[in-house]
């Protein structure tokens, strides 16, 4: 039985879901504002693989994850730009789009825009309004931290402290400096109207209505980077908590950190590396590898080093898998067959809270077995079988055989047969070549 890490409880807990072998799943999305560096990519990649993995034992995955395409930042880089906020937001959406694909990961089925749920956020809003739980004010409409009892529950924060840790501006006319922002009133950028003046939706507002909207209830997986988990996630549960009485999601789920050099990636540091940069020096399934070489929850401190590492070890998987998927083409022994002893470690790695670096090493133990086969069907078992795990992880490499490949293998094998060694040596390096040795 799959098990899983709840942030919410802070315990591997047995997965079961609301509906039947039916699975609900929300992740924060990006703010199309730029384009994505390889700390956004980490949620990208890992919940595909949890999609991928949750469809492959049987369960009817719906799978949203949203897109914020009005705020601040946006409107600032439009202002800089000297364009509208929709273009900029259009020009990154894009982006974001073919970046999931290079980096090997499908969309999720939902990709919903905050501007498209406005209207439901206004009334969401007000609805917090008319219960208590929020008030309008000149400058917005903000949530009341204090009504809600269990108001930290994600983040195991003391609300009695966090306000420590506020910032409070002079020109704020909020009744509790914790109290975060459901509507900010403005007349500059991107704005829509509503009882409380123009403006537009805090961030925190969007994903729970947008949740609220889509799901209509309690959902099973609600998932994001480890950074969001405070302020971000915690608010959209304090607004749930108030609005519907549950907290989102029965589980929550968070990817771990990925620092740079043992340093948080940032600007104003300039040690960020962007996805679309580095697929232009690596094969982008590699940086895939790398990604789900770590588990899920923890950090990763990336460097020039450990891609180049990766990068070498991917390259040795690729040759393994060409030299027995050529093998296997030739002979036409093609098979849907997997072995069961590797099939169930997988799922027993997989089953335990998605122990991928063990199933990257039971993948390596796969192919030390392919290398030594000299039975052709046997060969293709292998094969399929690791395959079939690396297709589920999202970093199975994709081979086609050309008709000058398929007779440069049968003269090598020729002159092996005869005997011609010098020969055989020529062919096996234009092979080798060509990934196929």
């Amino acid at each position: 039985m799959l098990k899983i890490y709840n942030s919410l409880t802070q315990n591997i807990e047995p997965f079961e879901t609301i509906k039947p072998k039916r699975v609900s799943m929300y992740v924060c999305g990006p703010t199309v504002y730029g384009d994505i560096h390889l700390g956004n990519a980490r949620p990208v990649i890992f919940f595909d693989v949890l999609k991928r993995y949750l469809s492959y034992i049987g369960y009817d995955v719906l799978f949203v994850s949203n897109i914020t395409d009005v705020d601040d930042k946006i409107i600032d880089k439009a202002k800089e730009e000297g364009v509208l906020e929709k273009e900029i937001t259009d020009r990154y959406f894009k982006r974001f789009v073919e970046m999931t694909h290079a980096v090997g990961s499908s969309l999720p089925d939902m990709m919903p825009k905050a501007t498209e749920y406005v209207s439901q956020m206004i009334v969401y809003i007000q609805d917090l309004i008319d219960q208590g739980y929020a008030y309008a004010r000149p400058s917005g409409v903000y949530f009341r931290v204090g009504k809600v009892s269990d108001y930290g529950i994600l983040s195991k924060q003391n609300v009695d402290e966090l306000s420590q840790g506020v910032r409070i501006n002079l020109e704020d006319d909020k009744e509790d400096p914790r109290d975060f922002s459901l509507w900010k009133t403005t007349d500059e950028g991107l704005r829509y109207t509503s009882p409380w003046g123009e403006g537009r939706p805090g961030w925190h507002t969007e994903c729970a209505v947008m949740n609220h909207e889509i799901f209509g209830g309690e959902i099973d997986i609600h998932g994001g980077g480890t950074d969001l988990k405070f302020p971000h996630h915690e608010n959209e549960i304090a607004q749930t908590c108030a609005h519907d009485h549950h907290h989102i999601a029965r589980y929550w789920m968070h990817v771990g950190r990925l620092d740079v050099n043992d340093t948080k990636m940032s600007k104003s540091l300039g040690n960020i590396t962007w996805v679309k940069d580095l697929i232009q020096a690596y094969d982008a399934l590699a940086f895939r590898f790398l990604m789900v070489g770590h588990h899920y929850r923890m950090p990763i401190n990336y460097s020039d080093d450990l891609m180049q590492q990766f990068s070498k070890e991917y390259d040795k998987i690729k040759r393994s898998l060409k030299k027995a998927f050529l093998t296997v083409s030739l002979n036409k022994a093609f098979t849907v067959e997997i072995d069961e002893e590797h099939r169930d470690t997988f799922l027993g790695w997989m089953n335990d809270d998605l122990n991928i670096p063990n199933v990257i090493t039971l993948i390596y133990d796969l192919l030390k077995a392919m290398n030594k086969e000299k039975d052709v069907f046997r060969l293709a078992v292998l094969y399929q079988t690791t395959k079939t795990i690396m297709d589920i992880l999202g970093i199975m490499p994709r081979f086609e055989l050309t008709d000058d490949t398929i007779n440069l293998y049968k003269a090598w094998e020729q002159a092996r047969t005869d005997k011609d060694f010098v020969r055989a040596d020529q062919l096996r390096v234009k092979l080798s070549e060509r990934g196929w040795m």
